[in-house]
């Protein structure tokens, strides 16, 4: 194994939010400053909005249902046809 081609190791690197969270974790920079974390993300905090503005699930059911009550008719090509 080639030695010194390995960047230097900080096990206790420290991480900075916007939120003004602070923790340490092992990286390979001394210190990383991010946007966002677990304190304050959306999905993590329970607080994300699903946004439907263009209706697509009430779209999708209607067409659902409608092709659920469609009766549809495929013609046979190999039936003959009586005349």
């Amino acid at each position: 194994m080639k030695s010194d081609i390995h960047p230097k190791y900080y096990p206790k690197a420290s991480v900075h939010c916007a939120c003004g969270n602070s923790f340490k974790v092992g990286s390979t920079k001394e210190i990383i400053d991010t946007d966002v974390c677990a304190n304050c993300h959306p999905f993590y905090t329970k607080q994300e909005k699903v946004m439907d503005t263009m209706g697509r699930v009430q779209k999708f059911k209607e067409r659902a249902a409608k092709k659920t009550n469609e009766v549809k008719r495929v013609k046979n090509p190999r039936a003959k046809s009586k005349k």
